[in-house]
Formats: structure tokens, sequence, C-alpha cells
């Protein structure tokens, strides 16, 4: 006899099964039009393995590999295979999953030293290296191994993950407050991840390991076509600065969120502050100094990068400290080069694309910016938003010896802005928040979620935006950032990282109670468990902690108090 209806959202229809069947199980009774195959479903809005039994009516979704939440399914158990097989090969090392490329995650194996949780250099893979643990992978892959998910104890996760070197897992679980911990196998080896997996190793179909840097990148499909990996692309700047960042993290004794939740809970956070702030300083008087030194030819700094990387607040340090050395910054406001409502590009739905380049008269920026480069007078425009037309007010401008122009914006580092500007007149900054901060040796922390979780502060604090608002717009948000300023990143002369040390636990305490209002049947509510889930590992700053940040930090653009007008 059926006992329960099941409505499922993909064909909004309802279907007849029994209780404890598998979301797997329901897969038979329906017909999908997904364009991949379904690898995790949202039950009632609350992602769940395929393996999850139904004992309730539910509202059910099934997702594929075009999904987001797919996708980091699909690479949380890619990345499990991988532990595995580094395990076999070379157990007497260790494998750490570091941060996002483009391409993939940037990974590698560091030898351990016995009983002793020392780690040494990464060991140099070579192709045969490279060779060995595909073929290890491939094997686990066509093997279609199952997962199975047990609860144990907090002390005895502690220890399984004590005995496996990984002890920043093991911290993690031991400042989580939780009693029980969910463990995952994959043929009787152990791992946590923050969100579920597919149902067996079988599920894995396109994937590659490839050699990068001083490791290895580990590549899923590629996001618009399944059935391959997306093309390798190498980004040497990124890269060095992520690298840059890992290793200070192991200078400051904190290579995980286990050990900064250890940081809070000491009360030592707020000499974490102070240095953290201290190393934003000294990175604002090296951008300024490099400027200084080239002051003879370069005139004009443009600075770009993704949304909520603190912009705005890096354009203003720079700007003092480039007072400090005697020069004096002029600020051009792209926005203001708008051209005027009806020549504004449409995209494909239709509508005004107000993030194209071309809704930018180009013409006339670079005109007005080489005759200010001669010597001549120029009138700026300024571009009214209401009546959708550019104004001229007067505002008329000149360089004299001293004076640099700063230029912020989406498109400041693509090379079609200024192409008929002279190279050598130009100073590029890339500015991004880069964490290489991560959850622990094989869970990374996503550089797009803390950038989503600041922005979620401030459109909620100063622009009256809802946070459920600000998860949904982010898609589109991304999509703009991969088009516009990703691919213009390796052109800048300097990559300042933005990121701070301390943030997480800071932004918890503004972001989860944001979060705990999104209801259940807003589309952002997956979106907003998820990352609940992984503040729920976070140790909270106090208000007396966050108040010994300084008003000039760029966090502040965020949570506000910052000397600094926006």
């Amino acid at each position: 006899m059926k006992e329960l209806k099941i409505f499922c959202k993909n064909t909004q229809q309802y279907i007849e099964c029994e209780k404890g069947v598998k979301l797997s199980s329901l897969l038979g009774k329906i017909k999908l039009t997904l364009e991949g195959d379904p690898l995790v479903a949202l039950v009632d809005n609350k992602l769940k393995s395929l393996d999850y039994q139904i004992y309730n009516p539910h509202d059910v979704e099934f997702i594929d590999i075009f999904h987001m939440d797919g996708r980091r399914t699909y690479i949380r158990t890619l990345s499990f295979v991988l532990q595995k097989a580094v395990k076999e090969l070379y157990p007497h090392h260790k494998l750490s999953l570091d941060y996002s490329l483009p391409s993939g995650l940037y990974g590698e194996i560091r030898e351990i030293e016995e009983n002793s949780n020392s780690i040494f250099a990464p060991k140099l893979l070579s192709e045969m290296d490279l060779n060995l643990i595909k073929k290890r992978m491939e094997k686990i892959i066509a093997s279609d191994i199952p997962f199975e998910v047990k609860k144990i104890s907090n002390r005895e996760a502690q220890e399984i993950f004590i005995n496996n070197n990984q002890p920043e897992k093991a911290k993690i679980v031991e400042t989580s407050h939780k009693n029980y911990v969910s463990v995952y196998y994959l043929d009787g080896y152990p791992d946590t991840f923050y969100g579920p997996l597919m149902p067996s190793t079988g599920y894995i179909k396109v994937w590659d390991l490839k050699s990068y840097y001083n490791g290895f990148c580990l590549q899923a499909t590629d996001m618009n076509d399944p059935t391959k990996t997306p093309m390798m692309i190498a980004q040497q700047k990124i890269s060095d600065v992520f690298k840059e960042n890992s290793d200070w993290c192991q200078i400051m004794d904190v290579d995980g969120l286990g050990t900064l939740n250890k940081v809070v809970r000491e009360g030592n956070i707020v000499s974490l502050i102070q240095i953290v702030e201290a190393l934003h300083e000294k990175k604002y008087a090296e951008i300024a100094k490099e400027i200084y030194a080239r002051r003879d030819r370069v005139k004009v700094i443009l600075i770009s990068g993704p949304s909520s990387s603190g912009k705005t607040t890096t354009s203003k340090r720079i700007t003092l400290h480039t007072k400090v050395l005697g020069l004096n910054p002029r600020v051009i406001e792209l926005d203001n080069y708008f051209v005027n409502r009806e020549k504004t590009p449409k995209d494909e739905n239709g509508e005004y694309d107000f993030e194209s380049l071309y809704a930018l008269d180009l013409d006339l920026f670079n005109e007005q910016i080489n005759q200010l480069l001669e010597g001549q007078s120029v009138e700026l425009p300024r571009f009214d938003f209401v009546k959708g037309d550019r104004v001229y007010e007067g505002n008329v401008i000149s360089l004299g010896e001293k004076d640099i122009l700063i230029i912020e914006g989406i498109h400041a580092l693509n090379p079609l802005l200024t192409d008929r500007i002279p190279e050598e007149s130009k100073f590029k900054i890339y500015v991004s928040a880069l964490t290489s901060l991560s959850l622990d040796e094989n869970n990374n922390i996503s550089t797009s979620d803390n950038r989503m979780m600041r922005r979620m502060v401030r459109d909620n604090q100063f622009r009256g935006i809802k946070p459920e608002n600000t998860i949904n717009m982010w898609p589109s948000v991304r999509r703009g950032e991969v088009k516009n300023i990703f691919p213009f990143q390796e052109n800048a002369d300097i990559v300042f990282n933005s990121s701070l040390l301390y943030e997480l636990p800071l932004l918890k305490y503004y972001a989860e109670p944001l979060l705990r209002r999104i209801p259940i049947t807003s589309e952002a509510y997956p979106d907003a468990i998820r990352i609940l889930k992984f503040l729920s590992l976070v140790e909270a700053m106090s208000p007396q902690e966050i108040a010994a940040i300084p008003p000039t930090s760029i966090i502040k653009e965020f949570i506000g108090g910052s000397s600094f007008t926006y």
C-alpha cells in the first residue's frame, strides 16, 4: 500500500510511495527533464543525499551539476576519492586542498614527521606521481563504492582525525559545541564534509588532475559542458597571493578554522586584529611606494575587483598613503561616463546592460584622460541617473606636476577601456578577498561566500536590502564578475588581498541573525542553511572585541563605523 504522497517540484506532480523509500528510488517513478544526471535533492528546501529516506510528505526537487549545490556535492565527492587515493599511496603524507582556482581546486601533498603534527614543504609531484594518483582514483571510481555516514561521539571523532594526522579537523570537532558528529566512510576510510555526498563513487563521471605550481589542480566538470573539464588557466599573480596568504597563516600559527576558534575562545583575537590590520597598512604603504617610484611616468591608477572586495576603501587608503609621499590624487568616477540611456546596450533579455563595457562612452573617456595627461584642462561630466543623461556643471580640472588620477570600476583592468592611453602612464591594481584560510585540511573556504556575507551585511545595514535578496541576486553578480572582471585580473601590476584573518568570527556576529530570518519558503533558504551550517563551526567575536577594529579597516565599509565617507 502506498502510504505517502511526495510532490516533485521538477515535474509539478505528486508521487505515491512507501515510508522509508530512498530519494534515489523515486527517480524510477518520474521523468525528469534535467540537463544532467540528478546528483542530490532539495527536500523542503534542505539539501539531502539521494540516500535520504522519506518518512513524511515533502516537496522534493532533484538537482544536477548545473545547480551550484549539485556542483558542490560533486566536488565534495571527488575530493573524498582523492583523499582516499593519496592516503593509500602516500600513508606518511597529508593532502591539503587549499583554495579555489579558476579551473578547479589547488592542492598539495606534504610529508608528515613521525609522532608529530609538524608538516614539511610540499612534495614535488612528478608526472609519474600524478599518474599513480589518477590511476588509483580511477580504480576507486570504477569500483562504485557506496559512501556510509555514521554519527559518532565528539571525542571519538577527535581521536580518529588526530590519528589521521588531521589536527585542524580534530580542532573543529572539538570547538563545534556538538556531542555527536557525522563522519563519512569510503571503504573504511573516515572523513568529514560540510554537506552531503553523492551515493557512491560511480556517480563521478568527468574529472582530471593536472600539475600546477608546487602541487596540482583537481578539476571537476566544466560549468557549461559536463562532458569535459574546464580549460586550464594559469593565473600566476593570483596563485602567488593565495600562496603568500597561506604562508602567512602558517607564520601566525592559524592554519585552519579550528585554530582560529581557539584564538577567539582564549581571548587573543584583539591581538590578531592588530597584527592583521598592521599587515594591511604595510601593503597599502608598499603600493603607494611603488606608485611613487614611477611618478615620472605613472599618472593613472586603475583599480578593479569583484563585488564586496573593498575597492572603495582600498582606493581611499591608497589615496592617503600617496599623499603622505607628496602626491596629490584626484578621483575620476567611471559612472559619470555612462552613455545616454537610449544608447545603452541591451542584454539577451532586452534589458539595459549597465555592466557592459559599452555602456560607457569610451571615446570621451580616453579623449579626456589623454587631454589631462597632455596638461590641458577638461570639464568632467556628471551622469544624471534620474534623467539618464550626461550633464556638465563646470567641473573643470587639470593635472599638476604631483597630481595622479585614481579610477575605480569593474572595467578598470580591461585593456579596451584605456586602449588609447599610453601604457607607461598606467598602474593597475586588482583587489579581492583571497582568503586561503581553510575549514580543515581538505575543505577550503569559499572566497565567494565570504564576499557574499560582506555584501549581505552592508546591504542590510545601509541599503535597506533584505538578506534573501542579496543571496538571490548573487548568481547574477557572479556571472558579471566572470564576464567583466576575472578575465583581466592578471593584467594588474599589483594584487591586493583584502581578506582579513579575523573576519569569519566577525561576520558570524553580523550575518548569522540575518540568515536565520530567511523563511523556509524563500528561494534563498538552501544557501542560507548552507552558510548557517558553516557558521555554526565558527566561534563568534564579542561586541567588545569588534570595537577593537580600527575605523580605517576595510571591513568597516561593510559593518559600519568607518572614518571614511562612502
